[in-house]
């Protein structure tokens, strides 16, 4: 199996289970969200380790071993990225499955559980953006909304729209029904690692908000901001934030 082929088998079971976690278990609020992320996170460790021995791997879920600084090859994942939204039922929440090589993203996949019996992204499918809307919408946290998405806004006579977790705003991108999310106020590698795999191959422009390029499996994991938007918008939104 390809490595991006059991990227992608890997969040769709991941998801698989957690959606039936969410529908069996009986729990709700955090001690679902407990729950759920323990049950994705030692099937997606355990199979990483049984498929790819030699490669390193770090998870939101497990104890960080320095031992991956010393791999080319590096899986980074999180098992649910938007803890809350699955906790609470919704939708906008994701499986992050990568594998960054030499610092940088080559392979993701992102899978989206709550939407239309579950959905995954890939980095070796890619598809045609759809066309972009006259108004570009920007996605940002629900939660947390940066000031600098509303600077932006405002420079480029977008709206802002709320949305649950990074792979959901990433995706969203993706899909087609945003054109840019924009986050600052502190995320670490598996929350972007794979979205950027499978936003950089369906040719959009991922990086810092001041452009610089993401690299991953870092000492730190800390990423303070990131931007993903349509190429063609890049330039623009690169001079409004700075």
């Amino acid at each position: 199996m390809t490595d991006a082929a059991l990227a992608a088998h890997l969040a769709h079971e991941a998801g698989r289970l957690l959606m039936e976690v969410r529908e069996t278990s009986g729990l709700a609020g955090k001690a679902l969200g407990m729950a759920g992320d323990a049950a994705a996170n030692r099937y997606l460790c355990d199979a990483l380790r049984s498929a790819r021995p030699a490669d390193g791997l770090l998870s939101e879920e497990e104890r960080d071993n320095p031992a991956r600084l010393s791999r080319s090859r590096v899986w980074v994942v999180d098992p649910v990225d938007g803890t809350r939204e699955y906790s609470e039922g919704r939708s906008d929440w994701a499986v992050h499955v990568a594998l960054a090589i030499d610092g940088a993203p080559c392979v993701g996949a992102v899978a989206l559980p709550g939407l239309g019996g579950g959905i995954v992204l890939r980095s070796d499918q890619p598809q045609p953006l759809p066309p972009a809307a006259s108004t570009p919408r920007i996605v940002i946290s629900r939660t947390r909304p940066p000031a600098e998405a509303e600077l932006l806004a405002v420079a480029i006579d977008g709206v802002l729209v709320a949305m649950g977790s990074a792979g959901a705003k990433a995706m969203a991108v993706v899909r087609g029904e945003a054109e840019a999310y924009v986050h600052s106020g502190g995320q670490h590698e598996w929350d972007s690692c794979a979205p950027t795999a499978v936003a950089t191959a369906f040719g959009l422009h991922c990086s810092h908000l001041d452009g610089a390029p993401l690299t991953y499996n870092n000492p730190q994991t800390d990423i303070p901001d990131l931007l993903i938007c349509r190429r063609e918008l890049a330039g623009i939104v690169l001079a409004a934030l700075a």
